[in-house]
Protein backbone atom coordinates (compact mmCIF):
# COMPACT_ATOMS: atom_id res chain seq x y z
CA UNK A 1 0.00 0.00 0.00
CA UNK A 2 1.70 3.26 -1.05
CA UNK A 3 -0.84 5.63 1.28
CA UNK A 4 0.55 5.46 4.55
CA UNK A 5 -1.71 8.00 6.51
CA UNK A 6 -4.84 6.98 5.84
CA UNK A 7 -5.28 4.10 8.78
CA UNK A 8 -3.20 5.59 11.07
CA UNK A 9 -5.12 8.48 11.11
CA UNK A 10 -8.27 6.84 11.29
CA UNK A 11 -7.22 5.60 14.25
CA UNK A 12 -6.52 9.15 16.49
CA UNK A 13 -9.57 9.92 18.49
CA UNK A 14 -8.50 12.41 21.17
CA UNK A 15 -10.67 13.46 23.67
CA UNK A 16 -11.07 17.02 24.98
CA UNK A 17 -7.72 18.27 26.10
CA UNK A 18 -6.19 15.52 24.65
CA UNK A 19 -3.31 15.27 21.68
CA UNK A 20 -2.74 11.80 19.83
CA UNK A 21 0.12 10.84 17.54
CA UNK A 22 1.00 7.98 14.91
CA UNK A 23 4.56 7.84 13.06
CA UNK A 24 3.72 7.51 9.57
CA UNK A 25 7.15 7.34 7.89
CA UNK A 26 10.47 6.71 9.73
CA UNK A 27 14.05 6.88 8.05
CA UNK A 28 17.35 7.70 7.91
CA UNK A 29 16.47 11.49 7.56
CA UNK A 30 12.77 12.03 7.62
CA UNK A 31 10.07 11.99 10.19
CA UNK A 32 6.69 12.09 9.15
CA UNK A 33 4.07 11.98 12.48
CA UNK A 34 0.42 13.07 12.44
CA UNK A 35 -1.33 14.62 15.38
CA UNK A 36 -4.79 14.79 16.05
CA UNK A 37 -5.79 17.56 18.64
CA UNK A 38 -8.82 17.36 20.48
CA UNK A 39 -10.16 20.20 21.53
CA UNK A 40 -8.56 22.35 23.20
CA UNK A 41 -5.49 19.85 23.08
CA UNK A 42 -1.93 21.42 22.72
CA UNK A 43 1.31 20.57 21.08
CA UNK A 44 3.43 22.47 23.12
CA UNK A 45 6.15 24.90 21.46
CA UNK A 46 9.56 23.11 20.58
CA UNK A 47 12.16 23.89 18.52
CA UNK A 48 14.87 21.29 16.70
CA UNK A 49 18.10 23.17 16.35
CA UNK A 50 19.45 20.82 13.38
CA UNK A 51 15.98 20.29 11.30
CA UNK A 52 13.32 21.53 9.36
CA UNK A 53 9.64 21.62 10.41
CA UNK A 54 6.61 21.26 8.11
CA UNK A 55 3.15 21.24 9.44
CA UNK A 56 0.50 19.76 6.57
CA UNK A 57 -3.02 21.01 8.36
CA UNK A 58 -5.47 18.00 6.62
CA UNK A 59 -8.23 18.83 9.10
CA UNK A 60 -9.81 21.54 11.11
CA UNK A 61 -8.53 24.77 12.00
CA UNK A 62 -5.28 24.84 13.92
CA UNK A 63 -3.61 28.27 15.87
CA UNK A 64 0.15 27.47 15.33
CA UNK A 65 2.40 29.76 17.75
CA UNK A 66 5.92 30.29 15.87
CA UNK A 67 8.25 32.20 18.54
CA UNK A 68 5.71 35.17 19.21
CA UNK A 69 3.29 35.19 16.23
CA UNK A 70 0.08 32.97 16.33
CA UNK A 71 -1.96 32.21 13.05
CA UNK A 72 -5.08 30.58 12.62
CA UNK A 73 -4.88 27.72 9.86
CA UNK A 74 -7.35 25.91 7.81
CA UNK A 75 -7.10 23.07 5.93
CA UNK A 76 -5.59 22.41 3.75
CA UNK A 77 -3.09 24.88 5.22
CA UNK A 78 1.31 24.26 5.06
CA UNK A 79 3.26 26.07 7.62
CA UNK A 80 7.24 26.16 7.44
CA UNK A 81 9.47 26.47 10.32
CA UNK A 82 13.00 27.03 10.17
CA UNK A 83 15.37 25.58 12.11
CA UNK A 84 15.83 26.38 15.62
CA UNK A 85 12.42 28.27 15.45
CA UNK A 86 10.01 27.95 18.55
CA UNK A 87 7.03 26.37 16.99
CA UNK A 88 3.69 24.44 18.50
CA UNK A 89 -0.33 24.31 17.74
CA UNK A 90 -3.12 24.27 19.63
CA UNK A 91 -6.86 23.61 18.67
CA UNK A 92 -9.10 26.52 19.77
CA UNK A 93 -12.39 24.83 18.09
CA UNK A 94 -14.74 22.64 18.98
CA UNK A 95 -13.63 20.02 16.41
CA UNK A 96 -10.71 17.70 16.37
CA UNK A 97 -7.78 19.14 14.06
CA UNK A 98 -5.80 16.78 12.24
CA UNK A 99 -2.05 17.58 10.82
CA UNK A 100 1.13 16.04 9.86
CA UNK A 101 4.11 17.22 10.93
CA UNK A 102 7.59 16.18 8.79
CA UNK A 103 11.10 16.81 10.11
CA UNK A 104 13.83 16.69 8.07
CA UNK A 105 16.52 16.06 8.41
CA UNK A 106 16.64 13.91 11.81
CA UNK A 107 18.21 15.22 14.72
CA UNK A 108 21.45 12.86 15.18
Amino acid sequence: MLDTDADAIADLEPADGEVETAELVVSDDVLVKAFALGPGGELEAHDHPGSTNVFHVLEGTVTVIQDDERARIDAPGVVHHERGVAHGARNETDETVVFTASLCPLPS
